[in-house]
């Protein structure tokens, strides 16, 4: 089966040709991903910055496809204006700057991509972990300002080193195996149990790792449970020759704390790349305690802006989307039930999203029942449920029809 056409309302006819499938892009994806949706033959507008809710508002009227990276927020009134939006990929590790709940009650699926910047971000830790020990970064500065400052004081290897990791995910987990490369002992702590790597073993409690590790490290989510994990209280507990290094979201540590801890002296230096609040465009201006702190690394959210990564991501999300439209399959959804089913030869694919209540599937398969169907898969997520089902090509424009207008119907497609 290529099913070239998809039908995106009940009020349409049975299908709408791919070159009026309407795809827009933001924030410089990469071309990778550009590419891929204009070879499905999609109509592809690509904006090298994020735009404002107001400007989205406006612009996703017409949109079937939303793709974004990290500063573009889609919010419960941009999903209001969405009526033709039929999927959202989020060329990133996180989707928090989309409203999932929104989101799937539209019956629209967000993807992401969670794995494919890991190595990225963790390199970035290592290597600010080498360049906090020997104060890179202010021997830097000195040097561009004709000072030369040649001395070891405080100034160590990291060889023998304890490495503590926050959050044992996938970055969590990839950065224990690059430290202990270079001979790091890594401890990790973790709400959930994880399988240590390698000679990395887990701690009790956030507090004993802080308490004895010479380099910590964050890896959690945007949650409330996360929110100023590491603050004040948690700072005081490490120890005055250690470090923090934060490349996981802005909200997890006390930015001011922070600051205060590190011109006092409480700690011996830090490395942060994301921040409470970030620009939404490249520029001057941008302002932060941490600013002008001692031994003090800031970056501008680079931990997995490489070429590598953006073009593993841009291929992976695409590739999902691009699988969801044409044909039905929604794995690698964060907020969307999953399923993948391979296509069987000369039919039509009926795809319905459904609000999951009692009588739901009696009554779709009620419909169903009087038509011949190849396959059918039911798939549901809290309030939400997916049906797929393959069926004679003379009958499918019949079963769209009537499942369309069963009260608990959010969207039906017609693939062929």
């Amino acid at each position: 089966m290529i099913p070239q056409d998809i039908l995106l309302s009940p009020n349409q006819g049975l299908s709408c040709p791919k070159d009026n499938i309407k795809v827009l892009l933001l924030e410089n994806i990469h071309c990778s991903a550009v590419q891929m949706f204009k070879d499905q033959g999609f109509n592809v507008d690509s904006l090298s910055t994020a735009i404002p809710e107001e400007q989205l508002i406006e612009r996703i009227k017409d949109v079937h496809i939303l793709g974004l990276r990290s500063k573009t927020k889609v919010t419960e009134k941009v999903l209001a204006a969405a009526n033709k939006l039929l999927a959202i990929g989020c060329f990133c590790i996180g989707t928090d700057q989309v409203d999932l709940s929104i989101a799937e009650s539209k019956g629209i699926p967000v993807f992401n991509s969670p794995f494919c910047n890991s190595r990225s971000v963790a390199e970035l830790i290592l290597a600010e972990i080498i360049m906090l020990s020997r104060k890179i970064a202010e021997r830097n500065i000195e040097m561009h300002q004709q000072v030369w400052r040649k001395e070891s004081k405080r100034c160590h290897e990291i060889r023998g080193k304890v490495l503590g990791i926050i959050g044992y995910g996938h970055i969590g987990s990839q950065l224990s195996v690059l430290a202990e490369a270079v001979g790091m002992n890594v401890v990790f702590y973790d709400t959930a149990r994880k399988l240590p790597m390698g000679n990395c073993r887990a701690c009790p409690d956030l507090r004993s790792l802080l308490e004895t590790s010479n380099y910590v490290s964050l890896h959690v989510p945007d949650t409330e449970e996360t929110r100023n994990l590491i603050g004040a209280e948690q700072l005081s507990w490490m120890m005055p020759e250690a470090f923090l290094l934060n490349a996981s979201r802005g909200k997890v540590v006390d930015i001011g704390a922070l600051a205060d801890a590190l011109r006092k002296g409480k700690l011996a230096g830090a490395a942060v790349d994301v921040y409470p609040t970030e620009p939404e465009s490249n520029g001057a201006g941008w302002v932060s305690e941490l600013q002008g702190c001692p031994n003090t690394i800031l970056t501008p959210h680079i931990g997995g802006s490489t070429e590598e990564a953006q073009e593993a991501i841009g291929q992976e999300v695409a590739d999902l989307i691009i699988s969801f439209i044409n044909d039905g399959a929604s794995e690698g959804s964060v907020n969307f039930p999953q399923a993948t089913v391979p296509v069987t030869p000369n039919t039509h694919r009926i795809l319905n999203i459904h609000i999951t209540k009692p009588g739901v599937m009696r009554d779709i398969n009620q419909i169903l029942s009087e038509f011949n169907v190849t396959c059918q898969v039911l798939t549901t997520r809290k309030t939400l449920g997916y049906v797929i089902a393959d069926v004679d090509k003379n009958a499918s424009k019949d079963i769209k029809k009537r499942i369309s207008s069963l009260s608990c119907s959010l969207k039906t497609r017609v693939l062929y």
